[in-house]
């Protein structure tokens, strides 16, 4: 694989590492490309039993890489709805990965690496971390990630969150469900092993409709997220081309207040 992520595995374990530390671990239109391809390829390993998401570094992801939204910015819509659907196939495809797959989460996450959380069956994270989907103070929306945030969190926590932008560390993220667990650095991989022991116990066919069980009955399938993905890609398209998201855009990427904060 091409040095954005990394595959290490260990039996029955593959642990897969976003390898973009210098820029801690922000999402382009390669990562995306590559971590989807990774995906769907392990998907059809019969030998694989559990899947580890984790970042390289101190970071688990920044979310989109500047140079990526600089791109965005200048695009029309098609463009954006075309990029959007690609970061929600990449989400689709870790959400529905037919093994049970946990969230490494060495640090902090921001828009879409919250996002990668919310789509992992567990999630164990270290409580110095931050996370923050800040995507209003851009006048845009966290439209993709959206469906798996809510699943994870709630409807009522995700709209204080959506709106507010506020920051928020491991602990609050472990109380309104974002993360299952939250422990000190120093004890974060522990934590990790013990919760593969305990999956290591499961039959393989049984953990696999349990899980399927779980989004059948909570009513998530492929087929309402793929419908769901495409009003949600139309819908963060038409925002990023909008006047109030481009404004909003051009003073994050130039480094200066929105205009809405001089009203």
């Amino acid at each position: 694989m091409a040095d954005t992520i990394l595959l290490e595995r260990n039996r029955t374990t593959v642990v897969l590492t976003l390898n973009r530390p210098q820029v801690h671990n922000a999402f382009d239109d390669t990562l995306i490309a590559e971590t989807t391809a990774a995906l769907e390829s392990m998907a059809e390993d019969a030998s694989l039993r559990v899947l580890v998401l984790t970042g390289a570094g101190a970071t688990f992801s920044a979310g989109a890489d500047l140079n990526w939204m600089r791109r965005m910015a200048a695009a029309g819509a098609e463009e954006n709805r075309d990029d959007a659907l690609r970061l929600a196939r990449l989400l689709r495809v870790l959400q529905f990965f037919p093994k049970p797959t946990l969230a490494r989460v060495n640090g902090s996450a921001y828009g879409g690496g919250v996002g990668l959380i919310a789509c992992c069956d567990i999630a164990i994270g270290v409580d110095g971390a931050k996370f923050a989907l800040s995507e209003v103070k851009l006048g845009l929306v966290p439209a993709t990630i959206a469906p798996y945030v809510v699943q994870a969190i709630g409807a009522r926590q995700a709209r204080r969150l959506f709106a507010s932008a506020e920051i928020f560390d491991g602990n609050e993220a472990a109380r309104i469900g974002l993360l299952h667990q939250c422990v000190a650095a120093d004890q974060l991989d522990e934590a990790v092993d013990r919760q593969l022991h305990f999956l290591a116990k499961g039959g393989v066919i049984a953990q696999h409709e349990a899980k399927q069980l779980a989004l059948r009955t909570a009513g998530i399938t492929i087929e309402s997220a793929e419908r769901l993905d495409a009003d949600n890609a139309e819908l963060i398209a038409r925002l990023r081309v909008s006047a109030e998201g481009q404004q909003g855009l051009s003073a994050f990427l130039e480094k200066r207040a929105p205009p809405w904060l001089k009203e």
